[in-house]
């Protein structure tokens, strides 16, 4: 398979991202917005940084790319979509995923590792893990707190959309382990397809054993879950 790493003006974890498919065995290429997507592509991931400096809204403007039209297409056809940080916040803004995600409620940036606790293991971003079980990957956001009102976020629950929850070492969940305020913990939530997933944490920093964790990895290896329907 090929994984197209869509890049927008302001992305900075497009090689990061890159680099930690290469290392797991899938293929990945960095795709300018403009050029579309490669006819050959067989997963998305939208990547972190920080598209056309957050003006507006943070993924706002990239989230108005012609590009997206394609990647919605390629959701329809069932074709894997990832989207970190930065791409998360642009899959809630072209309406991959509900809510949205604003300003942390420190007002600073966080950069940092965290706990998340896995919600489902029956997705293709889940299946390498247990649920309940918890790991560790990194944040890196200003504007990472997910918001969502409460009749859909409890929509989104009993739907069992809600990947990954901020929580501490043990899977207990309270505002103390919440570093930006996200409504109900929430740090990673699903499309209407459980092949669409975003989630403000960066499992590609979480990867590659020689600068750290590798809790990530089993997101990753989602794109190869999928690809397998399995």
């Amino acid at each position: 398979m090929t994984v197209a790493i869509v890049r927008f003006g302001g992305s900075n974890c497009d090689r990061d991202a890159a680099r930690a498919l290469e290392h797991l065995g899938i293929d990945a290429e960095i795709v300018w917005h403009e050029d579309g997507l490669p006819a050959e592509t067989s997963g998305v991931v939208l990547p972190g940084g920080f598209s056309y400096g957050d003006y507006l809204r943070a993924g706002a403007m990239a989230a108005r790319s012609p590009i997206m039209d394609e990647v919605r297409e390629a959701v329809a056809d069932g074709v894997p979509v990832l989207g970190v940080c930065n791409g998360a916040q642009i899959g809630c803004e072209s309406g991959l995923t509900e809510g949205a995600f604003t300003t942390n409620e420190s007002a600073r940036f966080q950069c940092e590792h965290v706990h998340l606790r896995v919600e489902r293991d029956d997705t293709p971003w889940t299946s390498a893990y247990d649920e309940g079980e918890v790991i560790e990957v990194p944040i890196a956001h200003g504007e990472g707190r997910y918001e969502i009102d409460d009749e859909r976020l409890a929509e989104l629950e009993d739907d069992g959309r809600v990947l990954f929850r901020y929580c501490d070492e043990n899977g207990e969940t309270d505002a103390d382990v919440n570093p930006n305020g996200s409504k109900h913990n929430v740090a990673g939530v699903l499309g209407d397809r459980e092949t669409v997933a975003v989630l403000m944490p960066h499992p590609e920093r979480a990867t590659l054993p020689d600068v750290g964790p590798t809790d990530g990895q089993g997101i990753l290896r989602g794109f190869r879950t999928a690809e397998n329907g399995s």
